[in-house]
């Protein structure tokens, strides 16, 4: 009689008997979290349904149904065994949640979710059996939205290696930050031309089939490396290929063409010639087994703890993080006052027109004050003030779109510039071109400072403790060749970045 035999199964279930209630807990405790988290996995859910980006998330959960069945007659010979390993990552997963929700970062929170997830398998269903789930559980990784804060920089690489094919094919063109001018035009390479969408499905495709398809750790790291780089150049290649038609047969013909190859016909492309180098060098079969039962078995041996016990734990570490944030959450609250714009010796008020319309973006924030100033040397800035009594999703100081390069317009980032006393600057460019000079800061619980990180930690540390929750959001831009000159002496003849703050009615203490 075999092993499959000998276990007794639940009658109708199809379920062996020691499995039914160990996956009725982890069943009850899933749906728990989804309802406790409502709110993060609906955010979750929407993100791969409108974002085409994220589109591909849409597949990770039957693929993970799909690759637990794959190894269901390997784990029905192993026993499930509560554990109080998995609660560790639980409470990380409480944590995780915690410090996303005191940051204001929705990423923290989605993938605090999945963690308690992935600790609810283990705490339920024990070390063996998660040995045996190992590869679904760390592919559930893939359902967290991540990799939009990469964009800029495959920008960057994107137009470097246009340029290096334009040389090559000996187009003279020049570039400037993500932008290159050549004798047929001006040619943005822009967040939708970044490649991301492709590069972050690859990954998730990459890694399946590394899984699926290799033993050798060495072909498995050197398959990934292949989906990451191969991706990125051949979108170099199409962004070159735009430009390279542009200048045979006109922008409009090199634009219907690029919108033609570029899509998911693009990605298949790719995919096609991974695979097809990749095909020779496959070294596991297809029936080969998922895992090895006896070794998941041998991966721990300990003694099973009270599945009542693990339950009320799990649910205890879940609870308490929304319970505490709930608890400081009434602290700290500040009145929204009044803006009004400072007064600055030698600055005045001025109604000239911009050369190209502009104007700092501070989305859920309680006050915003804007104005422009001028003083006798012809210098011009653009001042934009915005305070926030409290931050939560989608009223954010810090983030996309947040501060002096307002999305969803015709400006476009073009590189950082030397930075400012206690902030940052950039240069960001319109149609024209017309560049523009942005200073910009962020102030959380007194700290002034341009780093967006440090605004993070800031607004952190007064969640988590109950502290002074104000946000206060400061840009100060000018256009032109003198933007920069102009910013200068309109700091300087405030006396500085704290001296403008305490001058400006409603922000000073």
């Amino acid at each position: 009689m075999t092993a499959h035999q000998t276990i007794e199964r639940g009658a109708g279930t199809g379920i062996p008997v020691p499995w039914r209630a160990p996956l009725a807990m982890l069943s009850g405790y899933s749906l728990f979290l989804i309802l406790l988290f409502h709110t993060d996995a609906s955010a979750m859910a929407t993100i791969w349904w409108t974002s085409s980006t994220f589109s591909h998330c849409l597949i990770i959960p039957p693929i993970l149904s799909w690759l637990v069945w794959q190894r269901r007659r390997e784990l029905v010979l192993l026993t499930p065994a509560s554990s109080f390993w998995g609660l560790g990552i639980v409470g990380a997963g409480g944590v995780a949640w915690l410090l996303g929700d005191a940051a204001s970062v929705s990423f923290g929170r989605q993938l605090a979710l999945v963690l308690m997830l992935q600790g609810g398998v283990i705490a339920f269903l024990g070390l063996s059996v998660a040995r045996g789930l190992l590869f679904p559980l760390l592919y559930a990784f893939f359902l967290v939205p991540f990799g939009e804060q990469f964009v800029p920089a495959l920008q960057r690489v994107t137009a470097e290696l246009s340029m290096v094919l334009l040389g090559l094919s000996g187009v003279p063109a020049h570039i400037e930050g993500v932008f290159i001018t050549t004798p047929a035009g001006y040619f943005e390479v822009a967040e939708a031309c970044s490649g991301i969408k492709f590069l972050i499905a690859m990954i998730a495709l990459g890694t399946l089939a590394a899984n699926l398809c290799f033993r050798s750790w060495t072909r498995r790291i050197a398959f990934l490396t292949a989906c990451i780089v191969v991706p990125i150049v051949a979108n170099g290649v199409r962004a070159f290929g735009t430009i390279y038609i542009a200048e045979g047969s006109g922008i409009a013909f090199a634009e219907s063409f690029d919108h033609v190859v570029y899509g998911w016909f693009f990605f298949a492309l790719v995919i096609a010639l991974v695979l097809a180098l990749s095909w020779r060098f496959f070294d596991r079969s297809p029936e080969d087994r998922a895992f090895d039962p006896a070794a998941a078995r041998g991966w721990y041996s300990g003694k099973a703890q009270n599945r009542a016990v693990v339950a009320v734990l799990a649910a205890t570490l879940a609870v308490l993080p929304p319970l505490w944030m709930t608890a400081t959450s009434a602290a700290g609250r500040a009145d929204v006052p009044a803006l009004a714009m400072p007064a600055v010796e030698g600055w005045n008020r001025s109604d000239t027109a911009m050369r190209y319309p502009w104007q700092a973006r501070y989305a859920g924030a309680d006050r915003i004050a804007a104005a422009r100033f001028a003083n006798a040397n012809g210098g011009t800035v653009d001042l934009a003030i915005a305070f926030f009594a409290d931050q939560r999703d989608g009223r954010e100081l810090v983030g996309f779109g947040q501060g002096g390069l307002p999305p969803e317009t015709e400006w476009s980032w073009v590189s950082d510039s030397r930075a400012v006393p206690s902030g940052r600057a950039y240069r960001i460019t319109a149609p024209g071109p017309v560049v523009r000079e942005v200073a910009q800061y962020a102030i959380v619980g007194g700290a002034i400072t341009g780093s967006d990180n440090r605004a993070k930690l800031e607004t952190m540390r007064a969640r988590l403790l109950g502290g002074d929750r104000r946000a206060i959001g400061i840009v100060i831009s000018a256009e032109g060749d003198g933007a920069r000159a102009a910013i200068d002496a309109f700091l300087a003849d405030a006396g500085g970045i704290e001296q403008l703050v305490d001058r400006t009615p409603g922000l000073a203490d």
